[in-house]
């Protein structure tokens, strides 16, 4: 039976912005592909604008209905939202607890659970965010400020993380926000640098 990995988190991982089967997680599918002839399936559950409270309330359904056996996910540049009176959309407690909600019902399907770090490029276009009509903005100081927290998270329940923030410039984003292809390619190789690290390959082809 073919082993399945399901990739959850926001726009990021769906890809917003760039043609299609091109995001971190499509290069990773086709990565397995090419690689193990198929043997691997790879599920992109990236949805745009979602929350961590979003993942964690459709995790248990979109899992159970693949049965993964490897779950990975980023989230939270969306919870890091903030607007013109500076509070965050989600605060540090409640993001902590989300996490703490989406590690626990990940595990209810698999151990091989996996956090890929947030990304952020030039605030130029992003405080305000010039398509928002409700003012919503996002930092490069707010998102690694909640990348930290999911390292952090990520350390204190020895999970393995992937740290991508430093990994990207501001050349490697469109509109300071999403990725562009370059920036998904670097993503990519970081992802599929801690598979090979944490065995998850000798995992999913065992």
């Amino acid at each position: 039976m073919k082993k399945r990995i399901c990739v959850f988190g926001d726009s990021v991982v769906w890809g917003a912005c760039i043609p299609k089967r091109e995001a971190w997680a499509d290069l990773l599918r086709n990565y397995l592909d090419e690689t193990f002839n198929y043997s691997i399936e790879l599920y992109n559950l990236g949805i745009d604008g979602n929350t961590s409270a979003d993942v964690l309330q459709r995790l248990d359904t979109e899992a159970q209905a693949r049965n993964p056996d490897v779950i990975i996910c980023t989230i939270g540049a969306n919870d890091s939202i903030f607007r013109s009176n500076n509070q965050f959309d989600v605060s540090e407690s409640v993001f902590l607890h989300n996490l703490s909600g989406i590690l626990e019902m990940a595990k209810k399907y698999t151990q091989q659970i996996l956090f890929v770090g947030l990304v952020k490029g030039s605030d130029i276009e992003t405080i305000p965010l010039k398509r928002s009509s409700t003012g919503k903005c996002y930092s490069k100081l707010a998102v690694k400020k909640y990348d930290g927290y999911i390292k952090s998270f990520a350390a204190q329940n020895n999970v393995p993380f992937v740290d991508v923030f430093s990994v990207l410039s501001d050349e490697d984003f469109d509109d300071g926000l999403h990725p562009n292809m370059q920036g998904h390619s670097k993503i990519f190789q970081a992802v599929k640098k801690v598979f090979y690290e944490k065995k998850l390959i000798d995992f999913l082809t065992s």
